[in-house]
């Protein structure tokens, strides 16, 4: 199957603004009410990792910095690798993440936490995954064969591995009871995946990887009870009939767990194929939908017209077709290179 690159390595800015205050939950519409709500209006974001965010508001990129402040802006995505969020198995680090929160917060902004537990573009020996997790064998090859970018490999935790799973849900829980309540939001990354089998000695198969990310799924909602938690989703491996995406969103649907996706492409045929049949079809009964645009994104040629995609066309398809009531923006949208309206 065809990989579509995520957010982590990459530097882009996305903002979260929920619709509550700073760090409270926006609470699960009712039936009837979640197509008003589904239908409100798209809140422009950034998207950074938490390295790029540190720069910024250290002011060594001032023209990011500048970005965050701008009053069309309603907060930042950080993506935050596992290893920056726990050194020694179960000795957590939380201080980057409380000043990320302490400086969004002075600012009357949100911030979004992405927890990143996959790497594109790097060899195993660099995933930012703990060390014990590696020494563990806890870590496994991946290949990105997306026709749209030149094939590359990288690696992610081995969620599928019972003791990652377990240690990986035990640095959540202990996030939680940090932060709960304080984040605007807390997100796991895309689902598409492609393990390089010939290299695996994880013991990964299809069924365990879907297995392992809804289980992470639950347990996620599970211990984040007043901040947003939210998937993730575009495509699965080995799963051309979509049972098992099915699955997710459903189980998304019945919990109130809200659902994204690393790239807003319109009408692009293998997304549309995928997971934006779904966020169409479930998006009224979601608490939260919330798209990225990512670099590779601003430069994708719109299928309709042959040129590059346009900021309305972005924000038009994300909030009419997918229901996104949030979109997380690359830094380097042209929009964001001029002043607010």
């Amino acid at each position: 199957m065809m990989m579509q690159r995520g957010a982590a390595g990459s530097v882009v800015l996305t903002a979260v603004a929920l619709t509550a205050a700073v760090g409270v939950a926006v609470a699960a519409p009712a039936p009837d009410q979640a197509a008003a709500v589904s239908r409100g209006k798209v809140t422009d974001n950034l998207y950074m990792s938490l390295g790029a965010f540190e720069d910024a508001t250290s002011g060594e990129d001032p023209e990011v910095k500048a970005m965050i402040d701008r009053t069309d802006i309603g907060g930042v995505q950080v993506v935050v690798p596992w290893k920056a969020l726990e050194g020694k198995k179960g000795e957590y680090k939380w201080s980057r993440l409380d000043n990320a929160l302490r400086y969004l917060q002075e600012r009357h902004k949100k911030l979004f936490v992405q927890v990143q537990d996959r790497f594109f573009d790097v060899a195993m020996k660099d995933a930012n995954v703990p060390q014990y997790v590696k020494d563990e064998g806890g870590v496994a090859p991946t290949v990105d064969e997306n026709p749209d970018n030149p094939t590359t490999h990288g690696a992610m935790a081995a969620q599928w591995n019972k003791e990652v799973r377990a240690d990986f849900q035990a640095m959540l829980k202990a996030m939680a009871e940090r932060f709960d309540g304080k984040l605007a939001g807390v997100n796991l990354p895309e689902t598409a995946v492609e393990v390089d089998t010939k290299n695996d000695q994880t013991k990964y198969t299809s069924k365990s990887y879907i297995d392992a990310e809804i289980d992470n799924m639950r347990y996620g909602k599970k211990v984040f009870t007043k901040t947003q938690f939210i998937q993730y989703i575009n495509f699965l491996p080995d799963d051309d009939d979509h049972k098992r995406m099915k699955e997710m969103f459903d189980l998304a649907r019945d919990k109130k767990i809200g659902i994204g996706g690393p790239d807003t492409l319109p009408d692009r045929k293998y997304q549309m194929e995928n997971s934006y049949k779904f966020l169409h079809e479930y998006k009224d009964a979601l608490p939260l939908v919330a798209m990225a645009v990512q670099e590779p994104d601003i430069n994708a040629k719109d299928p309709k017209t042959g040129k590059p995609y346009t900021r309305e066309r972005f924000t038009d398809f994300a909030h009419d077709y997918l229901g996104a009531r949030q979109m997380f923006w690359t830094t380097e949208a042209d929009w964001l290179q001029k002043p607010p309206a």
